[in-house]
């Protein structure tokens, strides 16, 4: 069933994708590989969150969040900023009937400030660097709470600057694996909430990005 679930969600991405741009990959192969396939690579890692709500930050066509559902069967908020994505990820879970995903159209900081401590678990795929994702992600966890990041190569440099960042906001590295995804290479690290973030977070909408840590 799962899997039927999972194709399914991949051919309403492909027809939804020809009106609207909701993703750069249009073949059902590229689709299996580099959508769902890479989406389950987390689910390990998702597993070993506590219990509890679990959030895809900037979802876009709904990888890895929707995937991650259906495997996990945990409850799942898929967030993104643009309301049209939202608009067709409403009709992704109607059409697949998933009881435990819902969605939220808006902008991480605003989720901080609306549902501060409320997740346990969160991913971000090919999103941002990862001390931007450690400072947006700090106030939706609760202690414990664990950050997901789906990454390609990651250089030193911005490994060294995570671990800068993630002891500003109460967070460090717990699991580090790479693996294969076709020709390429798939990172996944894992960053848990450890402690209260030493600054007052969500900053200002938008500051991550433009006044990193």
């Amino acid at each position: 069933m799962h899997d039927e679930l999972l194709e399914k969600h991949l051919s309403l991405v492909i027809e939804a994708n020809k009106t609207t741009n909701i993703t750069r990959i249009s073949s059902w192969e590229d689709g299996m590989l580099l959508h769902v396939k890479d989406s389950l690579l987390g689910l390990d890692a998702l597993n070993a969150c506590p219990a509890g709500r679990y959030a895809d930050i900037g979802t876009g066509a709904g990888y890895p969040g929707i995937p991650l559902a259906i495997k996990s069967g945990r409850e799942t908020l898929l967030v993104d900023s643009v309301a049209k994505k939202v608009q067709i990820l409403d009709g992704f879970i109607s059409e697949l009937g998933l009881q435990n995903a819902s969605t939220y159209a808006g902008r991480i900081e605003d989720l901080g400030r609306e549902r501060p401590g409320q997740f346990t678990a969160i991913t971000a795929r090919a999103l941002s660097k990862i001390s931007i994702l450690l400072e947006l992600a700090s106030p939706l966890l609760q202690r414990g709470g664990r950050l997901i990041c789906y990454k390609a190569r990651v250089e030193q440099e911005e490994l060294d600057h995570a671990r800068v960042v993630a002891k500003q906001v109460g967070m460090e590295l717990v699991d580090d694996k790479t693996f294969e995804l076709g020709e390429n290479c798939r990172r996944i690290l894992s960053y848990e909430k450890v402690a209260k973030p030493k600054l007052k977070l969500p900053r200002r909408t938008g500051l991550a990005q433009k006044k990193p840590l």
